[in-house]
């Protein structure tokens, strides 16, 4: 097996995006290599606590409405390509991800990480879920089998904040400056949200590395 290492954000689309060009290659060649973990790293670490409204934040950071409308039009159109439900209008606010990071990490220990990622993308992206607010996450926790009440008392502490702090601040360390970034065997980082083809392509060369000895 080949370790697969994901730095992510629930809030980024082009990690939605990568993702299913990810899910779509490894459903097409079902015994492929990878082993995948995903990482914390937010987009936005200094957001408030209680995020900001949506239109606001993307106004400010794009230069205004026209901006950030072209800022988003590759994006409905790969999202589209890719078989996303994507529903724009629907979000209200931009939270601040710390907590569903931790929600990711400890979905992690349960087996069950990439159900999490899988959840949150949606709640966000296509139902327009605020998933900085602990009752959502709660909520998705439940979803995916998690136990809800457990999750919720975590969230109330400060369990694992600083680990997720000190996971994000490491990434940037090392170079990271967006995501996804996909490294691949620990060694080979992938930057950018890529096709189904460019896995493909990536599991036959594994394939072929590995038959070669």
């Amino acid at each position: 097996m080949v370790k697969l290492d994901i730095l992510s954000d629930p809030i980024c689309p082009w990690c939605w995006i990568g993702k299913a060009g990810l899910d779509a290659a490894m459903a097409e060649q079902p015994d492929h290599p990878f082993t995948v973990e995903w990482h914390p790293f937010q987009l936005n670490p200094d957001m408030p606590r209680e995020g900001l409204d949506r239109r606001t934040y993307l106004e400010a950071k794009f230069g205004g409405r026209e901006g950030a409308a072209r800022a988003y039009a590759p994006v409905v159109e790969r999202a589209a390509e890719a078989g996303l439900d994507l529903h724009l209008d629907r979000i209200a606010t931009t939270p601040n991800t710390l907590d569903a990071h931790r929600l990711i990490h400890w979905a992690g220990i349960e087996g069950r990480q990439t159900a999490a990622v899988s959840a949150l993308f949606k709640a966000y992206f296509t139902d327009g879920r605020d998933i900085g607010d602990r009752d959502v996450l709660a909520d998705i926790a439940d979803a995916i089998e998690m136990d809800a009440s457990v999750v919720r008392r975590l969230l109330s502490s400060d369990a694992d904040l600083d680990g997720i702090r000190q996971r994000d601040a490491h990434s940037r360390e090392m170079g990271v400056t967006g995501v996804p970034t996909f490294i691949v065997a620990q060694q080979h980082a992938v930057p950018g949200a890529q096709s189904k083809e460019m896995w493909l392509k990536v599991i036959e060369d594994i394939r072929a590395q590995i038959a070669a000895g």
